[in-house]
Parts: C-alpha cells; structure tokens; sequence
C-alpha cells in the first residue's frame, strides 16, 4: 500500500510552546516507519539583506508580515503534489536568512511548524491535522529568555523589551485566535502525555484512510 497524498499537520502555538518538542515526538512516532519533513515557519523569514544590523534588529518578528507566506504556500503546494523544493534557512544571530538553502524532497508526512501555522487560510486548507500548542504565558516567557540567551546570543534587557512590545501584544492579536482553528489542542505541550497518545491515535487513523 502506498500513500498517494502526504499527510500535512499544523503545529501552531505562541513562542516556546512546545511546538518543535510535538514535532520531535512525531518523527520519532514514525522513525522507520515512513518519511516525514518539517517545515519551519522561521526559515521563511522575509530576506532583510538590504537592511542594516540595527533596521533588521527593530523588525516585528512576531507579526505576520515578516514571514514570506506566498514563498511558504509555494513550497508547501509543491511538496504536496511530489516535487521538491529548495528551502531557504535562517540564521538568528545575523536577523536575516542564511547564505545556505535546503534542498527538501516530498514525503509521506509533511509537518508544519510555526507561530502562525493555522493563520493563513490557504495553509490551513492543506492541512489535515490542525494542532495548537496551549502553555502557560509565564512558562513560555521564562523558555524564551533561556533560549534567546544559550542560544541566540541575546542580552536578558533586549528578550524582556522584544517580549513586552511585539511577542506579548502579537500572540494577544494574531496567534491566540488561531487556536479557534485547531482540531487538537495540547495544553502544557509535551508534557502532556494523554493529548500526545490521542493525537498518534489521530494521525494514525488519518494514515490509514490515506493508504490505498
């Protein structure tokens, strides 16, 4: 038996949720079993080459225009029909892509992943599994600013002002109604093992109407 259309799950949800921790129980839910790829809203951070550090600095990262969504629905509609994609990747640090790309082949599973993985009708109308990712404001904020710190090369001042300014106020308007949208919603993310063994339950039988 063979898929004839890749099964396309949104995981969506507000910074540090718990999105990409959902995704890795999923590909380890399928590892040997069938090939998955996952689509990082991130990487379709809209190219900033022509601005400077400090312009790209003052971006709204957390709204919906900083991401390049026509590329997204691009890819996302190519993946699905069996062609493969060369994906552009993004570098934190630098608050722009980075030089490399990716090259990225279809799959019987197509996960994506994003703040706004359920905001565009056109991306929602692919997916077949719609998931918000629903932890705690504080918590978030506290995973956010370990993050920004190990990682991202962030000081605790600037994580707390972007917090404040655009992240808070951008969930409130932006994010957090897209969870209307949701066929499973998992509060507390990953730690919350009865939602993850009922969504492996939905997406298995979602495979299994697919299978011919």
């Amino acid at each position: 038996m063979t898929v004839k259309k890749p099964l396309v799950i949104g995981i969506a949800g507000g910074t540090c949720s718990g999105k990409s921790s959902i995704a890795k129980i999923l590909i380890k839910e399928f590892d040997n079993k069938m090939s998955v790829n996952i689509i990082k809203e991130d990487d379709y951070y809209k190219d900033q080459t022509a601005l400077s550090m400090e312009e790209r600095a003052k971006t709204n990262y957390d709204h919906p225009l900083a991401f390049d969504f026509d590329l997204m629905i691009d890819h996302l509609k190519k993946l699905i029909n069996g062609e493969s994609i060369e994906k552009p990747t993004y570098d934190y640090t630098i608050h722009n892509r980075a030089e490399a790309t990716e090259i990225v082949h279809p799959s019987e599973v197509l996960i994506i992943e994003g703040l706004f993985a359920l905001y565009t009708p056109e991306i929602r109308e692919m997916e077949d599994i719609k998931i918000f990712v629903d932890t705690p404001a504080d918590e978030r904020f506290i995973r956010r600013l370990r993050r920004d710190v190990r990682e991202r090369a962030r000081t605790v001042e600037s994580i707390t002002d972007q917090y404040l300014t655009t992240v808070k106020p951008m969930h409130e308007q932006f994010i957090e109604p897209t969870k209307k949208y949701a066929d499973i919603i998992i509060p507390r993310g990953k730690s919350n093992l009865v939602a993850i063994d009922l969504l492996k339950t939905k997406i298995h039988s979602n495979l299994k109407d697919k299978m011919i």
